[in-house]
């Protein structure tokens, strides 16, 4: 089993790559193979609004992109995965402009006929809903303030993922980050292990029911 982690913070030692790689070695407890991508490091150009990558090739898993970077890369592994963790902390109310670019770029998974005027992208390779994801937010804002700071994000980061056909599993939010204590932060980090671990034993379960 190959889950993989997408870290949204510009951060790559901060709170929220913390969790995220705390949920990896939850997941890799359980069995799994494990790879992280930090947005952050990679080519990932942002979206032009051609729409090539719907419109044209409605044969091929993956719709081609007129932009050349590592998104070709990334969706290719992307495919062959059965879970993800998604990571990102809260930016002005909303997900960072790394994972939001990101999430563009996956619209490439989908594909509609141009006569299909204001109907929803189909998958190109449904999941049927045997993947799974689990999200992390991190926000200053203290936990009663999950709605409305994580629950954008959330909903962001789960859009493509109906259409996917993936399943969401878990969505945490870690708020009050910046003033949090480490004895805490380290009940954090235990409960996104666990949330790595839960992650892989829900996709088994999936499975085996199939």
């Amino acid at each position: 089993m190959i889950i993989l982690g997408f870290l949204g913070s510009p951060r790559v030692n901060g709170r929220c790559s913390r969790l995220l790689q705390k949920s990896l070695e939850g997941a890799e407890n359980e069995g799994a193979q494990t790879k992280r991508y930090d947005l952050i490091k990679l080519n990932i150009m942002q979206c032009c609004g051609c729409l090539e990558c719907i419109f044209k090739n409605h044969e091929l898993p993956i719709g081609r992109c007129s932009l050349h970077d590592d998104m070709e890369s990334i969706l290719k592994e992307y495919m062959q995965a059965d879970g993800y963790v998604f990571a990102s902390p809260v930016y002005d109310g909303y997900i960072t402009a790394l994972m939001k670019k990101f999430l563009e770029r996956k619209f490439a998974l989908g594909y509609r006929a141009q006569e299909d005027y204001g109907k929803i992208c189909a998958p190109r390779s449904p999941a049927n809903f045997k993947k799974m994801a689990s999200m992390i937010v991190t926000g200053n804002c203290a936990d009663e303030y999950r709605e409305v700071m994580g629950d954008p994000c959330f909903e962001a980061m789960g859009g493509h993922l109906i259409i996917e056909q993936v399943v969401t599993v878990d969505r945490f939010y870690v708020g009050g980050i910046e003033n949090m204590t480490q004895e805490i932060f380290e009940e954090k980090l235990a409960t996104a292990y666990q949330l790595g671990a839960r992650l892989v034993n829900e996709i088994i379960k999936a499975k085996e029911s199939a």
